[in-house]
C-alpha cells in the first residue's frame, strides 16, 4: 500500500476510529468512545468544516463528526499521523 493512499483524507466506506490526538485532547482514554469503529457513509461539507457521517458500532455516538477528529483503519491498525 503506498504513502499517498495511507495519508489521504477520510473517504466514504474507509473504517475510522476517533484519533488519539482527539481522544486525549477531551481526557478519553477507555470506554466505548475510545475503543468505537465505524464506516463513513458520506462526506459533508459544512463551510469550511468537513463532517463524516458514520456508521458506528457504538451504541450513542454522533453520527456526525469532524473529519479532523478521526484517523483511518487500513489492515486492522489505526492509521494516527499526530
Amino acid at each position: 500500500m503506498s504513502w499517498a493512499s495511507r495519508t489521504s483524507p477520510v473517504q466514504a466506506g474507509d473504517k475510522v476510529a476517533y484519533s488519539k490526538r482527539f481522544l486525549q485532547s477531551i481526557g478519553c482514554h477507555i470506554g466505548g468512545m475510545a475503543s468505537a469503529r465505524g464506516v463513513v457513509i458520506a462526506i459533508v461539507p459544512v463551510g469550511e468544516v468537513v463532517l463524516a457521517d458514520i456508521a458506528w458500532d457504538t451504541p450513542d455516538l454522533p453520527e456526525q463528526v469532524n473529519v479532523r477528529n478521526l484517523s483511518r483503519i487500513m489492515n486492522g491498525v489505526v492509521m494516527d499521523h499526530d
